[in-house]
């Protein structure tokens, strides 16, 4: 059965995450073997990985930097062997090349950009929370079937500014656009919670599992 490493940093909201990818898995037909996981060894050779993220860069970096051999076995998964990716919040915002979040903090550089704090509209609080529409800006595998108007559920007050505009897979708008997707080879990133996004959010974990980059 193939294998999806969860991984387990002390930074991600694993609980909710692995049960709604076990919901996903079921709604797709999918088998998956979910494995929450901080060993690296088992992250290396899993079929996919998703990277979940709560709480500030800087922690979260130092989290995943802390477990010994991990940052290499997610290059030798993902880059190397190019198994499907999922990184959700922060999980997403750390495939940046830095953060500026607590200072200027390096993150793994796969995807070209910096997450610095977001702008939102006048009268609009910060952090943004809540559910907002979903505006799909390219044609993904990933973002199939989520209906019509799509709405996720969103809790950050940083995003990622992209430097390569053919990254960006969905965005939305909270007084100014926010990057709420990427997406480049078999790297996908959401900034909303897919976990906590409902039926929408359990379609696309279920793409994700079916997902088979080219």
């Amino acid at each position: 059965m193939p294998t999806l490493a969860l991984i387990d940093y002390g930074s991600g909201n694993l609980h909710s995450a692995e049960r709604a990818l076990r919901a996903a898995s079921t709604l797709c037909e999918t088998p998956m073997d979910i494995l929450v996981t901080e060993d690296a060894e088992a992250v290396s050779r899993s079929d996919r990985v998703v990277l979940p993220g709560v709480g500030h860069y800087a922690d979260c970096a130092a989290g995943l930097r802390a477990v010994d051999g991990m940052v290499d076995a997610l290059e030798t998964a993902v880059l190397q062997r190019g198994v499907p990716f999922l990184g959700i919040c922060v999980g997403m915002q750390l495939l940046a090349d830095r953060g500026l979040e607590d200072g200027e903090t390096a993150g793994l550089g796969w995807v070209g950009g910096e997450v610095d704090r977001i702008k939102a509209g006048p009268g609009l609080a910060i952090p943004h929370m809540g559910w907002n529409a979903l505006q799909i800006q390219q044609d993904h595998p990933v973002l199939t079937g989520l209906g019509d108007d799509p709405h996720v559920y969103f809790t950050h007050s940083y995003g990622m500014v992209l430097s390569n505009s053919d990254n960006l897979a969905a965005s939305t708008e909270y007084g100014a656009p926010i990057t709420a997707a990427i997406a480049k080879a078999n790297i996908f990133g959401t900034q909303f919670h897919p976990e906590k996004s409902q039926r929408v959010g359990l379609r696309l974990l279920a793409n994700f599992l079916e997902w088979e980059p080219v």
